[in-house]
């Protein structure tokens, strides 16, 4: 599955293609690395940090930290078992060397430092390795510069403290305030290390290189045993316990909180102006993943990434704002860097403008996911029940409104998918009143409601023309993916109308083909969209239709695991080039595979 070759990496204009990169991460942060060695996104000490390493979205001016032979080569790669733990063959015509790559962590859990440890062990023959490392400058707004210390040299950028620490046998070539240069000559047995250490507004440890090395092995050995701690035992399993591991990358262990990616600005379309920030914690991509958590059984990170998104809401009131930060706070407005951005693609965004939004389906998300971690066997608080009591009774009040919809967009409308997302939200609450999961005095009127959505949906937004739910009203037969997350809605009130949707997505958004396009007519703007894909499988499985869900399933899995791809996925991928698009790792193109996985299983 993995264990990809890729033969001459190359770079176009300096960049890598995306479905190239891979990701290490140890519960804080995420370094993304390309084919050719090179580290070209790593945000220190945090997710949403300013960039330390950033190439990525600009050739020129962006930091990265590269090891590659001086020779021509190609590479093999592949994650470690059961693990984060990256390696990487570089074969030459002289010899072979294997690279392991962490960002490390001990069995307690993250370090208070960051430590980035790359291990050169020589196989074959005499390979001589190129070591760069620029750090980055965010945008040309912060100065690095050089400290000599008894410990050696440290290098400060604005409010971090870095130092690279390399064995013996590396020789330094060059070193000055933003650049280093260093060579290694390996032959077969030999072993070497290098480490970036970065700590911010904080005194920097400089541990002893054996330790370092330790922890690559420490590290592996906590990734495996949380691996091996998921009760998972159904279909797809290799698959789900990659996606499982990606979804780690982006569980912020400080808080809980669970990011939809670890970059900002990837394009969904090379040239276009979609490219967002998505470093921060959206309610309806943490409610997804605390969904899979429980199909996974991964008891802590789901107690705590719900846990942080009840105290998230309670914070903030019910109103309930698109995203968050990492720490709970108001995601900033969006500005813009002076980046080339990926492939020229501009805007570069920091920040990101849907904490504005009105988004009606997050109501029907928080409300599900509290059922569904119940019925995982967790028991509610008293102030978190009475949160979602409040949740139910401000969606009652408001479904009759337009919003953004999921999708986030300037056109505010009906969407369909906002308003069963809504009949979803008060049919959980009706039936954790009924349970005495939360305080049922308001439960008669959420009912009616409930059936007063589903009266709404059924008149105004069911197309006999299109044999299908419309995106929205009136939309002149547009279709919306999306509505494949809301099949519990169509087997309860209709399912022969909402089996008749899914074919109609997967005809019109898919071609026929399994890769769906979020919306009628984006596909001259983006690429398909992964998770909707994935979303289409679980949908239909949960309606019965087993050997179509298999088929598409199968289908997806081909297209997705190829051409040197470790299985670190995008948001998007583009059909017609076979190039993956958007920001990476991808929070819902994992835990959408995961669901789907597990609805098969289900329903086999």
């Amino acid at each position: 599955m993995n264990n990809q070759v890729l033969h001459s990496p190359m770079r176009e204009e300096g960049f890598a293609r995306l479905g190239d990169y891979a990701a290490i991460g140890e519960g804080r942060s995420v370094a993304l690395i390309a084919p050719d060695g090179a580290i070209d996104w790593w945000c220190a000490p945090n997710l949403d940090s300013p960039p330390l390493f950033d190439r990525l979205l600009d050739p020129e001016i962006g930091g990265f930290f590269q090891i590659e032979p001086s020779e021509e080569y190609r590479t093999e790669r592949s994650y470690r078992a059961d693990s984060n733990v990256l390696e990487t063959r570089f074969m030459t015509q002289t010899g072979s060397v294997l690279m392991t790559e962490s960002l490390n962590s001990t069995l307690a859990g993250r370090l208070p430092w960051s430590e980035l440890a790359r291990r050169i062990e020589g196989i074959e023959g005499a390979v001589t390795l190129n070591l760069t490392l620029r750090f980055g400058t965010v945008a040309e707004t912060r100065s690095p510069w050089r400290d000599s210390t008894e410990q050696g040299d440290v290098y400060h950028l604005a409010d971090l403290m870095a130092m690279l620490r390399t064995s013996d046998d590396w020789q330094i070539t060059e070193r000055d305030d933003g650049l280093i240069r260093a060579t290694l000559s390996t032959r077969p047995e030999s072993r070497s290390l290098v480490a970036l250490l970065v700590t911010e507004r904080e005194p920097l440890a400089v541990p002893d290189l054996n330790a370092i090395d330790a922890r690559i092995e420490t590290s592996h050995t906590a990734w495996r045993d949380w691996t091996h701690s998921l009760s998972y035992e159904g279909r797809y399993a290799d698959h789900v316990r990659r996606s499982a591991l990606s979804l780690k990358f982006l569980w912020y262990s400080p808080t809980g909180a669970l990011a939809a990616a670890a970059t900002t600005s990837l394009p969904e379309g090379i040239g276009g102006e979609k490219n967002y920030d998505y470093r921060y914690a959206w309610v309806r991509d943490a409610c997804l993943i605390i969904k899979s958590f429980v199909f996974l059984g991964a008891l802590e990170d789901c107690k705590a990434a719900f846990s942080w998104l009840s105290k998230t809401i309670m914070r903030h009131g019910t109103q309930l704002r698109a995203c968050y930060t990492l720490e709970g706070g108001e995601v900033p407005a969006e500005s813009y860097p002076p980046l080339r951005g990926y492939m020229n693609s501009l805007p570069v965004r920091i920040g990101n403008n849907a904490r504005d939004q009105v988004q009606l389906s997050m109501y029907g998300d928080m409300l599900a996911t509290a059922e569904l971690f119940i019925r995982a066997g967790h028991i509610l608080d008293l102030e978190t029940s009475r949160m979602l009591g409040k949740l139910a009774n401000y969606c009652a009040d408001q479904w009759r409104q337009k919003d953004s919809g999921i999708w986030e967009l300037p056109d505010e409308q009906h969407y369909t998918h906002s308003k069963m997302a809504c009949w979803l939200a008060l049919d959980s609450a009706v039936s954790l009143a009924e349970a005495k999961h939360i305080e049922p005095t308001w439960m008669h009127r959420w009912q009616r409601e409930r059936d007063r959505i589903s009266e709404w949906v059924e008149a105004h937004c069911w197309s006999e023309d299109k044999q299908a739910y419309l995106f929205y009203p009136h939309s002149e037969g547009k279709l919306d993916a999306s509505l494949a997350l809301v099949h519990h809605y169509g087997s309860t009130v209709n399912p022969e109308r909402m089996r008749a949707t899914y074919r109609a997505l997967q005809q019109d958004l898919g071609n026929g083909s399994a890769m769906l396009y979020r919306y009628t007519g984006v596909e001259q703007e983006e690429s398909t969209f992964i998770a909707c894909s994935f979303w289409l499988v679980e949908a239909m499985a949960a309606l019965g239709e087993t050997e179509q869900a298999e088929h598409a399933m199968e289908e997806i899995l081909d297209k997705l695991c190829q051409r040197g791809n470790v299985e670190t996925f995008n948001e998007m991928f583009d059909v017609r080039s076979d190039e993956w698009r958007g920001n990476m790792p991808q929070g819902l193109s994992h835990l959408a595979l995961i669901c789907a996985a597990q609805a098969i299983t289900d329903h086999a």
